[in-house]
Protein backbone atom coordinates (compact mmCIF):
# COMPACT_ATOMS: atom_id res chain seq x y z
CA UNK A 1 0.00 0.00 0.00
CA UNK A 2 2.95 2.14 0.92
CA UNK A 3 4.61 1.49 -2.51
CA UNK A 4 1.14 2.15 -4.43
CA UNK A 5 0.38 5.73 -2.22
CA UNK A 6 4.19 6.95 -2.15
CA UNK A 7 6.59 5.11 -4.49
CA UNK A 8 8.91 2.26 -3.98
CA UNK A 9 11.51 4.66 -2.86
CA UNK A 10 9.85 5.41 0.22
CA UNK A 11 8.89 2.10 0.30
CA UNK A 12 12.87 1.08 0.88
CA UNK A 13 13.07 3.40 3.60
CA UNK A 14 10.25 1.96 5.43
CA UNK A 15 12.47 -1.76 4.97
CA UNK A 16 15.44 0.83 5.62
CA UNK A 17 14.43 1.90 9.39
CA UNK A 18 12.42 -1.16 9.65
CA UNK A 19 16.01 -3.26 9.51
CA UNK A 20 17.14 -0.60 11.85
CA UNK A 21 14.72 -0.70 14.17
CA UNK A 22 15.32 -4.90 14.46
CA UNK A 23 18.86 -4.76 14.59
CA UNK A 24 19.10 -2.27 17.50
CA UNK A 25 16.84 -5.03 19.43
CA UNK A 26 19.23 -7.67 18.71
CA UNK A 27 23.06 -8.18 19.87
CA UNK A 28 25.46 -8.20 17.70
CA UNK A 29 26.31 -12.18 17.63
CA UNK A 30 22.80 -12.26 15.78
CA UNK A 31 22.17 -12.24 12.98
CA UNK A 32 19.35 -9.98 11.12
CA UNK A 33 18.29 -10.55 7.44
CA UNK A 34 15.67 -9.86 4.67
CA UNK A 35 13.90 -12.52 3.50
CA UNK A 36 12.04 -10.71 0.69
CA UNK A 37 9.60 -8.33 0.24
CA UNK A 38 8.03 -7.19 4.11
CA UNK A 39 9.46 -10.60 5.42
CA UNK A 40 12.78 -10.47 7.94
CA UNK A 41 14.18 -13.40 9.66
CA UNK A 42 16.41 -12.85 13.12
CA UNK A 43 18.40 -15.61 14.33
CA UNK A 44 18.80 -15.44 18.10
CA UNK A 45 21.87 -17.53 18.99
CA UNK A 46 23.54 -18.93 22.69
CA UNK A 47 20.21 -19.15 23.87
CA UNK A 48 20.02 -21.21 27.20
CA UNK A 49 20.06 -25.05 26.80
CA UNK A 50 16.39 -25.15 28.91
CA UNK A 51 13.32 -24.49 26.71
CA UNK A 52 11.24 -22.81 28.93
CA UNK A 53 13.97 -19.96 29.55
CA UNK A 54 15.02 -19.93 26.08
CA UNK A 55 11.44 -18.72 25.31
CA UNK A 56 11.39 -16.39 28.11
CA UNK A 57 14.47 -14.91 26.43
CA UNK A 58 13.01 -15.04 22.66
CA UNK A 59 10.46 -12.70 24.61
CA UNK A 60 12.23 -10.16 25.66
CA UNK A 61 13.86 -9.76 21.99
CA UNK A 62 10.11 -9.77 20.77
CA UNK A 63 8.88 -7.44 23.31
CA UNK A 64 11.68 -5.05 22.44
CA UNK A 65 10.70 -5.34 18.99
CA UNK A 66 7.29 -4.40 19.36
CA UNK A 67 7.94 -1.53 21.43
CA UNK A 68 10.11 0.04 18.75
CA UNK A 69 7.61 -0.15 16.55
CA UNK A 70 5.24 2.33 18.53
CA UNK A 71 6.80 5.07 16.85
CA UNK A 72 5.76 6.24 13.56
CA UNK A 73 7.54 6.12 10.96
CA UNK A 74 9.17 9.10 9.08
CA UNK A 75 9.80 9.00 5.33
CA UNK A 76 10.73 11.89 3.36
CA UNK A 77 7.93 14.08 5.71
CA UNK A 78 5.39 11.29 5.25
CA UNK A 79 4.58 9.65 8.69
CA UNK A 80 3.70 6.26 8.55
CA UNK A 81 2.74 3.64 11.41
CA UNK A 82 3.33 0.08 11.26
CA UNK A 83 2.92 -2.91 13.20
CA UNK A 84 4.83 -5.98 13.08
CA UNK A 85 3.38 -10.19 13.06
CA UNK A 86 6.38 -12.14 14.57
CA UNK A 87 6.10 -15.93 14.15
CA UNK A 88 9.19 -17.94 16.35
CA UNK A 89 10.42 -21.57 16.34
CA UNK A 90 13.29 -22.62 18.69
CA UNK A 91 15.40 -25.15 17.46
CA UNK A 92 19.24 -26.48 18.53
CA UNK A 93 22.35 -28.47 17.21
CA UNK A 94 21.12 -31.81 17.98
CA UNK A 95 17.61 -31.46 16.02
CA UNK A 96 17.50 -33.27 12.41
CA UNK A 97 15.37 -30.53 11.16
CA UNK A 98 16.15 -28.67 7.43
CA UNK A 99 15.95 -24.60 7.42
CA UNK A 100 13.59 -24.67 4.88
CA UNK A 101 11.62 -26.50 8.01
CA UNK A 102 12.74 -24.15 10.35
CA UNK A 103 11.31 -21.07 8.14
CA UNK A 104 8.50 -22.93 7.32
CA UNK A 105 7.87 -23.30 11.36
CA UNK A 106 8.16 -19.46 11.65
CA UNK A 107 6.11 -18.31 8.87
CA UNK A 108 3.03 -20.19 10.03
CA UNK A 109 3.36 -19.09 13.64
CA UNK A 110 3.88 -15.92 11.98
CA UNK A 111 0.31 -15.89 10.06
CA UNK A 112 -1.07 -17.21 13.68
CA UNK A 113 0.18 -14.06 14.79
CA UNK A 114 -1.77 -12.40 12.08
CA UNK A 115 -5.01 -14.61 12.83
CA UNK A 116 -4.84 -12.76 16.17
CA UNK A 117 -4.94 -9.33 15.58
CA UNK A 118 -1.08 -8.66 14.10
CA UNK A 119 0.85 -6.61 16.66
CA UNK A 120 2.06 -9.87 18.43
CA UNK A 121 4.38 -12.57 18.60
CA UNK A 122 3.53 -16.61 18.61
CA UNK A 123 5.50 -19.80 19.30
CA UNK A 124 4.92 -22.48 16.46
CA UNK A 125 3.98 -25.69 17.88
CA UNK A 126 2.62 -29.17 16.66
CA UNK A 127 -0.89 -27.94 16.62
CA UNK A 128 0.06 -25.37 13.97
CA UNK A 129 1.06 -28.02 11.43
CA UNK A 130 -1.61 -30.53 12.15
CA UNK A 131 -4.25 -27.50 11.61
CA UNK A 132 -2.45 -27.26 8.74
CA UNK A 133 -1.94 -30.74 7.78
CA UNK A 134 -6.24 -31.16 8.56
CA UNK A 135 -6.95 -27.97 6.13
CA UNK A 136 -4.64 -29.62 2.96
CA UNK A 137 -6.68 -32.78 3.45
CA UNK A 138 -10.19 -31.68 3.94
CA UNK A 139 -9.45 -29.47 0.48
CA UNK A 140 -7.63 -32.70 -1.02
CA UNK A 141 -10.66 -34.52 0.08
CA UNK A 142 -13.10 -31.84 -1.18
CA UNK A 143 -11.63 -32.01 -4.79
CA UNK A 144 -12.10 -35.60 -4.88
CA UNK A 145 -15.57 -35.17 -3.25
CA UNK A 146 -16.42 -33.28 -6.14
CA UNK A 147 -15.51 -35.72 -8.82
CA UNK A 148 -16.96 -38.98 -6.76
CA UNK A 149 -20.30 -37.28 -6.44
CA UNK A 150 -20.76 -37.53 -2.31
CA UNK A 151 -22.38 -34.10 -1.82
CA UNK A 152 -26.29 -34.78 -1.06
CA UNK A 153 -29.13 -32.55 0.18
CA UNK A 154 -31.17 -32.96 2.62
CA UNK A 155 -34.47 -31.28 3.04
CA UNK A 156 -36.00 -29.66 5.93
CA UNK A 157 -40.02 -28.56 5.80
CA UNK A 158 -40.65 -25.16 5.80
CA UNK A 159 -44.62 -24.79 7.47
CA UNK A 160 -47.30 -22.57 7.43
CA UNK A 161 -49.59 -21.33 10.19
CA UNK A 162 -51.55 -24.36 10.11
CA UNK A 163 -48.68 -26.36 9.87
CA UNK A 164 -48.90 -27.61 6.30
CA UNK A 165 -45.64 -28.29 4.66
CA UNK A 166 -45.15 -25.32 1.90
CA UNK A 167 -41.51 -26.30 0.82
CA UNK A 168 -38.26 -27.07 2.47
CA UNK A 169 -34.84 -25.72 2.41
CA UNK A 170 -32.04 -27.80 1.29
CA UNK A 171 -29.14 -28.00 2.98
CA UNK A 172 -26.04 -29.46 1.75
CA UNK A 173 -24.19 -32.75 3.71
CA UNK A 174 -20.91 -34.72 2.90
CA UNK A 175 -21.08 -38.49 2.54
CA UNK A 176 -17.31 -39.02 3.09
CA UNK A 177 -15.94 -42.59 2.61
CA UNK A 178 -14.20 -42.33 6.13
CA UNK A 179 -16.22 -39.88 8.35
CA UNK A 180 -19.57 -40.62 7.18
CA UNK A 181 -21.94 -37.98 7.10
CA UNK A 182 -20.43 -34.56 7.26
CA UNK A 183 -22.35 -31.12 8.30
CA UNK A 184 -21.33 -28.18 6.15
CA UNK A 185 -20.28 -26.14 9.05
CA UNK A 186 -16.98 -28.63 9.17
CA UNK A 187 -16.36 -27.81 5.63
CA UNK A 188 -17.78 -24.18 3.87
CA UNK A 189 -15.47 -22.31 5.38
CA UNK A 190 -12.90 -24.32 3.70
CA UNK A 191 -14.28 -24.57 0.00
CA UNK A 192 -15.06 -20.74 0.17
CA UNK A 193 -11.44 -20.09 1.21
CA UNK A 194 -10.45 -22.45 -1.04
CA UNK A 195 -12.54 -20.99 -3.99
CA UNK A 196 -14.42 -24.82 -3.98
CA UNK A 197 -17.72 -23.18 -2.69
CA UNK A 198 -18.24 -22.04 -7.05
CA UNK A 199 -18.30 -26.26 -8.25
CA UNK A 200 -20.14 -26.87 -4.96
CA UNK A 201 -22.27 -24.43 -5.56
CA UNK A 202 -23.66 -25.08 -9.27
CA UNK A 203 -24.04 -28.35 -8.45
CA UNK A 204 -26.54 -27.00 -5.53
CA UNK A 205 -28.56 -24.76 -8.06
CA UNK A 206 -28.29 -27.72 -10.42
CA UNK A 207 -29.32 -30.27 -8.07
CA UNK A 208 -32.28 -28.46 -6.69
CA UNK A 209 -33.60 -27.39 -10.15
CA UNK A 210 -33.82 -30.99 -11.20
CA UNK A 211 -35.66 -31.81 -8.08
CA UNK A 212 -37.85 -29.25 -8.36
CA UNK A 213 -38.61 -30.75 -11.73
CA UNK A 214 -39.48 -34.07 -10.68
CA UNK A 215 -41.71 -32.30 -7.84
CA UNK A 216 -43.42 -30.79 -10.67
CA UNK A 217 -44.32 -33.74 -12.10
CA UNK A 218 -46.75 -35.12 -8.64
CA UNK A 219 -49.52 -33.09 -7.65
CA UNK A 220 -48.87 -33.71 -3.84
CA UNK A 221 -45.28 -31.68 -4.66
CA UNK A 222 -45.68 -29.41 -8.21
CA UNK A 223 -46.51 -26.70 -5.36
CA UNK A 224 -43.50 -26.94 -2.86
CA UNK A 225 -40.73 -23.89 -2.55
CA UNK A 226 -37.48 -25.40 -2.42
CA UNK A 227 -34.89 -22.88 -0.69
CA UNK A 228 -31.08 -23.13 -1.43
CA UNK A 229 -28.52 -21.62 0.20
CA UNK A 230 -25.62 -19.05 -2.32
CA UNK A 231 -22.46 -17.78 -0.62
CA UNK A 232 -21.35 -14.48 -0.99
CA UNK A 233 -18.68 -15.32 -3.20
CA UNK A 234 -20.79 -17.17 -5.60
CA UNK A 235 -23.24 -14.37 -5.65
CA UNK A 236 -20.22 -11.92 -6.50
CA UNK A 237 -18.87 -14.03 -9.49
CA UNK A 238 -19.64 -12.07 -12.76
CA UNK A 239 -21.41 -15.37 -14.33
CA UNK A 240 -24.08 -15.73 -11.67
CA UNK A 241 -27.04 -14.70 -13.23
CA UNK A 242 -26.00 -16.38 -16.53
CA UNK A 243 -25.06 -19.55 -14.13
CA UNK A 244 -28.82 -19.38 -12.79
CA UNK A 245 -30.76 -18.79 -15.56
CA UNK A 246 -28.85 -20.99 -17.54
CA UNK A 247 -29.33 -24.23 -15.01
CA UNK A 248 -33.17 -23.16 -15.29
CA UNK A 249 -33.25 -23.43 -18.75
CA UNK A 250 -31.49 -26.46 -18.95
CA UNK A 251 -33.29 -28.25 -16.69
CA UNK A 252 -36.92 -26.79 -17.28
CA UNK A 253 -37.02 -25.63 -13.54
CA UNK A 254 -40.44 -23.24 -12.73
CA UNK A 255 -37.85 -20.72 -11.54
CA UNK A 256 -40.88 -19.56 -9.18
CA UNK A 257 -40.85 -22.67 -6.94
CA UNK A 258 -36.72 -21.31 -6.31
CA UNK A 259 -35.53 -19.34 -3.36
CA UNK A 260 -32.03 -18.05 -3.32
CA UNK A 261 -31.03 -17.86 0.74
CA UNK A 262 -28.65 -14.99 0.95
CA UNK A 263 -26.60 -14.05 4.25
CA UNK A 264 -26.50 -10.30 5.42
CA UNK A 265 -22.35 -11.07 4.74
CA UNK A 266 -23.38 -10.55 0.88
CA UNK A 267 -24.74 -6.68 1.35
CA UNK A 268 -20.92 -5.93 2.66
CA UNK A 269 -19.50 -5.59 -0.84
CA UNK A 270 -20.86 -4.37 -4.24
CA UNK A 271 -24.44 -3.79 -2.80
CA UNK A 272 -25.38 -1.86 -6.24
CA UNK A 273 -24.10 -4.70 -8.20
CA UNK A 274 -25.66 -7.50 -6.18
CA UNK A 275 -29.13 -5.43 -6.42
CA UNK A 276 -28.89 -5.19 -10.09
CA UNK A 277 -28.39 -8.94 -9.85
CA UNK A 278 -31.12 -9.85 -7.65
CA UNK A 279 -33.40 -7.71 -9.51
CA UNK A 280 -32.66 -9.44 -12.92
CA UNK A 281 -33.05 -12.69 -11.89
CA UNK A 282 -36.40 -11.35 -9.47
CA UNK A 283 -37.55 -10.48 -13.10
CA UNK A 284 -37.15 -13.68 -14.05
CA UNK A 285 -39.66 -15.30 -11.00
CA UNK A 286 -36.36 -16.28 -8.84
CA UNK A 287 -37.32 -15.63 -5.18
CA UNK A 288 -34.89 -14.52 -2.45
CA UNK A 289 -34.54 -14.95 1.09
CA UNK A 290 -31.99 -12.96 3.71
CA UNK A 291 -30.81 -15.12 5.83
CA UNK A 292 -29.77 -15.21 9.61
CA UNK A 293 -31.52 -11.65 9.41
CA UNK A 294 -30.26 -9.71 12.57
CA UNK A 295 -26.37 -11.50 13.12
CA UNK A 296 -24.56 -9.32 11.01
CA UNK A 297 -24.08 -6.47 8.77
CA UNK A 298 -27.60 -4.86 8.62
CA UNK A 299 -28.56 -1.81 6.91
CA UNK A 300 -32.50 -0.92 6.30
CA UNK A 301 -31.43 1.44 3.26
CA UNK A 302 -30.01 -1.28 1.25
CA UNK A 303 -32.72 -3.63 2.75
CA UNK A 304 -35.84 -1.57 1.63
CA UNK A 305 -34.09 -1.34 -2.06
CA UNK A 306 -33.40 -5.21 -2.44
CA UNK A 307 -36.20 -7.25 -3.82
CA UNK A 308 -36.57 -9.73 -0.97
CA UNK A 309 -39.41 -12.25 -0.11
CA UNK A 310 -38.62 -13.39 2.88
CA UNK A 311 -36.37 -12.81 6.03
CA UNK A 312 -35.04 -15.53 8.30
CA UNK A 313 -35.35 -15.17 11.96
CA UNK A 314 -32.43 -16.71 12.69
CA UNK A 315 -32.29 -19.54 15.21
CA UNK A 316 -30.09 -17.91 17.92
CA UNK A 317 -33.14 -15.42 18.75
CA UNK A 318 -35.77 -18.04 18.43
CA UNK A 319 -33.53 -20.45 20.93
CA UNK A 320 -34.45 -17.94 24.22
CA UNK A 321 -37.60 -16.22 23.07
CA UNK A 322 -39.25 -17.48 26.28
CA UNK A 323 -36.56 -16.86 28.32
CA UNK A 324 -34.79 -13.63 27.43
CA UNK A 325 -36.73 -10.27 26.93
CA UNK A 326 -33.67 -8.99 24.38
CA UNK A 327 -34.65 -12.28 22.23
CA UNK A 328 -38.27 -11.49 22.54
CA UNK A 329 -38.02 -7.82 21.93
CA UNK A 330 -35.90 -8.44 18.82
CA UNK A 331 -38.26 -11.00 17.09
CA UNK A 332 -41.13 -8.73 17.69
CA UNK A 333 -39.09 -5.98 15.46
CA UNK A 334 -37.95 -8.22 13.01
CA UNK A 335 -41.84 -9.62 12.33
CA UNK A 336 -42.83 -6.14 12.35
CA UNK A 337 -40.49 -4.82 10.18
CA UNK A 338 -41.22 -7.74 7.36
CA UNK A 339 -44.97 -7.03 7.95
CA UNK A 340 -44.02 -3.19 6.94
CA UNK A 341 -41.90 -4.27 3.99
CA UNK A 342 -44.37 -6.87 2.85
CA UNK A 343 -41.62 -9.29 3.18
CA UNK A 344 -42.66 -12.79 4.69
CA UNK A 345 -41.22 -13.58 8.02
CA UNK A 346 -39.81 -17.09 8.46
CA UNK A 347 -38.83 -18.07 12.40
CA UNK A 348 -35.68 -20.82 12.35
CA UNK A 349 -35.34 -22.90 14.99
CA UNK A 350 -38.12 -23.82 15.93
CA UNK A 351 -38.47 -26.58 18.85
CA UNK A 352 -41.16 -26.25 21.37
CA UNK A 353 -44.52 -25.42 21.02
CA UNK A 354 -44.35 -22.71 23.37
CA UNK A 355 -41.97 -20.76 20.95
CA UNK A 356 -44.48 -21.20 18.53
CA UNK A 357 -47.72 -20.38 20.78
CA UNK A 358 -45.52 -17.00 20.83
CA UNK A 359 -44.03 -16.34 17.52
CA UNK A 360 -47.66 -17.28 16.43
CA UNK A 361 -48.96 -14.17 18.51
CA UNK A 362 -46.77 -11.93 16.84
CA UNK A 363 -48.23 -12.79 13.65
CA UNK A 364 -45.05 -15.62 11.79
CA UNK A 365 -46.45 -17.10 9.64
CA UNK A 366 -44.03 -19.16 8.49
CA UNK A 367 -41.76 -21.73 10.33
CA UNK A 368 -38.92 -24.11 10.30
CA UNK A 369 -37.27 -26.47 13.02
CA UNK A 370 -36.88 -29.68 14.86
CA UNK A 371 -40.64 -29.51 15.95
CA UNK A 372 -41.92 -29.83 12.77
CA UNK A 373 -38.54 -31.98 10.97
CA UNK A 374 -35.18 -32.39 10.99
CA UNK A 375 -32.72 -31.74 7.77
CA UNK A 376 -33.51 -35.45 6.09
CA UNK A 377 -32.83 -37.70 3.01
CA UNK A 378 -34.93 -36.67 0.61
CA UNK A 379 -36.78 -40.35 0.38
CA UNK A 380 -38.06 -39.38 4.08
CA UNK A 381 -38.64 -35.65 3.16
CA UNK A 382 -41.24 -37.34 0.76
CA UNK A 383 -42.65 -39.83 3.24
CA UNK A 384 -43.34 -37.10 5.81
CA UNK A 385 -45.25 -35.14 3.15
CA UNK A 386 -46.97 -38.22 2.02
CA UNK A 387 -48.29 -39.09 5.38
CA UNK A 388 -49.22 -35.09 6.21
CA UNK A 389 -51.62 -35.45 2.37
CA UNK A 390 -53.22 -38.87 4.24
CA UNK A 391 -54.30 -37.38 7.60
CA UNK A 392 -55.90 -34.08 5.90
CA UNK A 393 -57.90 -36.61 4.08
CA UNK A 394 -58.89 -38.15 6.78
Amino acid sequence: MLNDTHGHDVGDLLLIEVAQRIVSCVRESDTVSRLGGDEFVVIIEALDESAEQAAAQVRIVCDKILESFRQPFLLKGYVHHATPSIGITLFNGGMQVTVEELLRRADLAMYRAKDSGRNCYRFFDQKMQMLVSERVQLEEDMRAAIVAQQFELYYQPQVDRQRGIIGAEALLRWRHPRHGLVSPVQFIAQAEESGLILPIGHWVIESACEQLVRWAADPLTEGLVLSINISARQCLQPDFVDEVLGLLSATGANSHRLMLELTESVLVDNVEEIIRRMSVLKAQGVGFALDDFGTGYSSLSYLKRMPFDQVKIDRSFVRDVMLDLNDAGIVRTIISLGLILDLEVVAEGVETEEQLDFLLTQECHLFQGYLFGQPMALEAFEVALRAESFRDLL
